[in-house]
C-alpha cells in the first residue's frame, strides 16, 4: 500500500461517490418558485387597480389656500347643524392625522378611518390634514385633496375647519351620517 500513488488512493476512496451537479450551498430555505412569484405579483397589481377601495376621485381637485377656512354641507343638511359644527359644538369622537403622508397613503387611511367611524355610528370626527405653507407658492396638496374627497364620500354630511385649539385651518370637523342603532337615543348622554 505504500507504493500506491496519491491518485490511486484517492480513486479507491471515492469509489461509489457521485459528482455533485449543483454548485450552490443548501441554506435550508425553500427554493423560489418563480412561476408562483410572478403570479402573486400579477395578482397584487391587479388587486390594487381592480379594487377601487374608496371611489374617491382625483379627476378634479379643488385647490385651496393654506389659511383658507373650509365649510361645506351636503344638500339637505340643516344650516343650524353646520353652524354648530363650525362653532365646535359637536364633539368629535375620533381623530386622524394625515400629516406627512403621500396623497395615495392619505386616501387609503382616510377611507379606512371614515368607514370605521360610520360603522360605529360616530357622529363627528376630526381630520388633520395640515396646511402646508409652501415656500414654492404651490397649493397645499393634502388639504386640497381632503376637501375634494370628503365632498365625494357618501357618509359625509358636511365639514368645517376646526377652532384654533383643535387645529384651525389645518384640520376639519367632519359630520357623518348615522343610521341610528336600535335603542340609541340622540338626546341621552
Amino acid at each position: 500500500m505504500d507504493n500506491e500513488d496519491d491518485f490511486s488512493l484517492f480513486s479507491r476512496e471515492m469509489r461509489g461517490v457521485r459528482r455533485i451537479q449543483v454548485d450552490q450551498a443548501d441554506t435550508g430555505k425553500k427554493p423560489v418558485d418563480h412561476g408562483n412569484q410572478k403570479l402573486a405579483r400579477a395578482r397584487a397589481v391587479q388587486a390594487s387597480t381592480a379594487i377601487q377601495v374608496d371611489g374617491l376621485s382625483d379627476q378634479y381637485v379643488l385647490d385651496v389656500q393654506p389659511e383658507e377656512f373650509l365649510l361645506w354641507g351636503r344638500d339637505g343638511v340643516q344650516d343650524s347643524q353646520l353652524r354648530r359644527l363650525k362653532a365646535g359644538q359637536i364633539a368629535f369622537e375620533g381623530s386622524i392625522d394625515l400629516h406627512g403622508m403621500t396623497v395615495e397613503k392619505a386616501r387609503g387611511e382616510l377611507w379606512a378611518f371614515l368607514a370605521e367611524a360610520v360603522r360605529f355610528e360616530v357622529r363627528c370626527v376630526r381630520v388633520t390634514h395640515g396646511k402646508s405653507n409652501r415656500l414654492d407658492g404651490r397649493k397645499p396638496m393634502l388639504k386640497s385633496h381632503v376637501n375634494t374627497w370628503l365632498r365625494q364620500h357618501e357618509g359625509v354630511l358636511g365639514f368645517s375647519s376646526c377652532l384654533p385649539k383643535h387645529g384651525g385651518s389645518g384640520a376639519l370637523y367632519v359630520l357623518l351620517k348615522r343610521s341610528m342603532l336600535e335603542g340609541r337615543d340622540e338626546g341621552v348622554f
